[in-house]
């Protein structure tokens, strides 16, 4: 592991003089990501330098034990380091979590969609309700989330809704949130006050750049109508809207959220690129087998993997076991709890695969 420290060590300090080179400087493109890199690195130097002080410190309590002849300084030194070991087991696991290989598609912006599954109506109006969780959730996340599609449900809600989600960390959190999301409740429809089963799948791509996914200009048919906005209503009579069809793959993409037919055309490409790239990571996906399978958040997207049931105030994880009784707050965009629970069960595997292969 020290090797591993003492490498990565050397990397930050190489990042940070290259960040002084004027030439770097000026190119914005460059010094981003090498920036970006910093930071990522600088939460693995701050503790290798508090573990190499830590070892230190060890060290010196061990040798006045094993040297002094003061009895007072060997007891003094015997208190320290009875402070110093748990420390330094407590510092070696949370190492060993910084060391873990980060998913590259981490730190990226996100492509939400979310689709009424079984339930018909009520469905639709629990694919509304989990956006508008998510909605919340990014506003505590400070970051920007804007509309792109959407098929609104015949009593309230969205049969389908697209949107993206820009911020830091933004895929590296949400991730955790795709598959099949049940909610028990009396819908409001219901005169006879039977509690319905209803779903809603939930698909969270990270958003992909130009040179990543190329698609052949020829591959598209390009369709243009006219927008519409929630509950039916025109929002133009230009055909501002844009419809994507991939000859290849079949995928269908639409965008009507801006006025500008360009935009909406910006806006529709990321979405298809981001869905064809998704195509290739689950064919990927398929052929490493179980190993990558059983990592929390990249399992089948047909799994189901929470429960909110309404009458309990009840919300279940199912991949990872975790219940909170506070469903109110849930639905309010409160689901960073379920988030760092899931992170710290994937992380908790990967320690263990990462075992395994050592040995």
């Amino acid at each position: 592991m020290l090797d591993k420290l003492e490498a990565i060590h050397l990397r930050y300090m190489d990042i940070g003089e290259k960040m002084l080179v004027p030439e770097i400087i000026m190119d914005i493109q460059q010094y981003a990501k090498l920036a970006k890199e910093y930071k990522e690195l600088g939460k693995i130097e701050v503790a290798y330098q508090n573990y190499k002080n830590l070892l230190s410190n060890i060290d010196n309590a061990k040798n006045v034990i094993a040297t002094e002849k003061d009895e007072e300084f060997r007891e003094m030194a015997k208190m320290e380091l009875d402070e110093f070991l748990p420390q330094k087991d407590v510092l070696e696991t949370e190492i060993r979590n910084l060391l873990i290989p980060k998913d590259p598609n981490d730190s990226r912006n996100v492509i939400l969609e979310i689709r009424a599954g079984a339930g018909g109506d009520e469905a639709a109006i629990f694919a509304g309700d989990l956006i508008r969780m998510y909605q919340r959730f990014a506003e505590k996340m400070k970051w920007q989330i804007s509309l792109i599609d959407f098929n609104d449900g015949s009593a309230g809600g969205y049969k389908e809704i697209t949107c993206s989600v820009i911020g830091e960390d933004a895929f590296g959190m949400l991730k955790y949130e795709s598959g099949v999301h049940r909610v028990q409740r009396v819908p409001a429809t219901e005169t006879q006050g039977r509690l319905q089963t209803s779903t809603a799948s939930v698909v969270v791509l990270p958003e992909m750049e130009d040179v990543e996914v190329e698609i052949n200009p020829s591959d598209v048919r390009i369709d243009t109508f006219c927008s519409s906005g929630p509950g039916g209503q025109s929002v133009n009579t230009t055909y501002s809207a844009v419809r994507l069809t991939h000859a290849p793959s079949g995928l269908v993409v639409s965008c009507q959220d801006e006025k500008s037919q360009i935009k909406n055309k910006e806006k529709a490409f990321k979405v298809l690129k981001s869905r064809l790239y998704d195509i290739e990571l689950q064919k990927h996906n398929d052929k490493i087998g179980a190993t990558r399978k059983s990592m929390v958040g990249s399992g089948d997207r047909s799994e189901k993997i929470r429960t909110y049931n309404y009458p309990q105030s009840r919300v279940t994880d199912h991949r990872i076991g975790h219940t909170v009784y506070n469903l109110p707050a849930v639905m309010d965009g409160s689901i960073e709890d379920f988030i760092e629970n899931l992170r710290l069960a994937e992380n908790a595997e990967r320690l263990k695969e990462g075992t395994k292969n050592d040995e």
